[in-house]
């Protein structure tokens, strides 16, 4: 039987641990070899497109994640988990939320992995749903005791604020500026969708890790080169993805090519991460093909679980 979950079991059985600890998973099965993640695809169709990310865990099942760019504000994403061994449909997830908890806990896994132990203080510049999920996630690995927020509405900032208090139960204030939100900070997300750097890295202080989710090419990019320069530590959730994009991430930028290194690899102790305090850690999510079939699996297997 084909089991379908819509946003409100994702909300009901998905919790941040969980996520994180099975975007983990993932990124380590697709640095060993065992989780089969290709760079994205997409179809052109006038006017928007349809984008397809698919994955295959090696011997137990595949899928595919589809979605399009037409800009409609109620648009879903459609996440199928087929049994590797049958062919069959074992699940279906209708909606955004399986999709966006994915991407937060790919940056909760860079959070857990980068930033320091001790961090307590978060600053977010974004209020939309991935802001939210970077933020959740994030609370899910360290024990945090502030985020700060701001975007560009002041009642956008002040309802995210509401949101952190009110289902995290972290102390939380909106702020009047990008630099207000992340100076002094541990954790940084940026989670926007600027064509222009939304971020001065003088404002960050030593020792701050950064998770940015909207920065991926010329014309998005919600950080500056004058972050590069100071980071110490440069990591992606799939370098196949970032050497994918046209022109391919940082390749335009010679000084930096070649300096972002694979979560995966870090996580397996192959690859360096943070080796001192002050280091400045930086976190770019390009969405690694296959997480949300890795997540739409877990899935199942937790509702099963509270089923019985």
């Amino acid at each position: 039987m084909t089991l379908l979950f819509t946003d409100r079991e994702v909300v009901a059985v998905l919790d941040g641990p969980g996520t994180v600890d099975a975007m983990r998973a993932a990124l380590l099965a697709a640095y060993e070899g065992r989780l089969v993640a290709p760079p994205r695809a997409s179809a052109p169709l006038g006017g928007g497109r349809m984008v397809l990310t698919a994955g295959h865990l090696t011997g137990e099942w595949y899928g595919f994640r589809s979605y399009d760019t037409f800009g409609h504000p109620e648009a879903e994403q459609l996440v199928v988990l087929h049994d590797g061994r049958t062919g069959a449909v074992r699940a279906v997830a209708v909606g955004a939320e399986l999709g966006s908890r994915r991407t937060g806990g790919l940056g909760g896994v860079a959070v857990d992995a980068l930033a320091r132990p001790d961090a307590t203080t978060l600053g977010v510049v974004g209020a939309g749903g991935q802001a939210w999920t970077q933020v959740w996630a994030a609370a899910a690995v360290r024990r945090l005791r502030e985020v700060t927020v701001y975007c560009r509405t002041p009642a956008g900032r002040e309802r995210f604020a509401a949101r952190v208090r009110a289902e995290l139960g972290v102390p939380a204030r909106a702020v009047a500026s990008a630099a207000e939100a992340v100076r002094d900070r541990d954790v940084v997300v940026l989670a926007t969708t600027s064509p222009t750097p939304v971020l001065d890295a003088r404002d960050l202080a030593p020792g701050t890790h950064v998770n940015s989710v909207g920065f991926k090419q010329h014309g998005r990019a919600e950080f500056g080169t004058d972050l590069l320069d100071v980071a110490d530590v440069l990591v992606t959730d799939s370098p196949a993805q970032a050497d994918a994009y046209d022109p391919p991430m940082l390749a335009a930028l010679p000084p930096y090519a070649g300096r972002l290194a694979d979560l995966g690899a870090v996580l397996s102790g192959a690859g360096a991460g943070r080796t001192g305090r002050d280091e400045v850690s930086v976190f770019c999510s390009v969405g690694l093909s296959g997480t949300e079939v890795f997540l739409l699996d877990r899935l199942v297997q937790l509702a099963a679980t509270v089923a019985a």
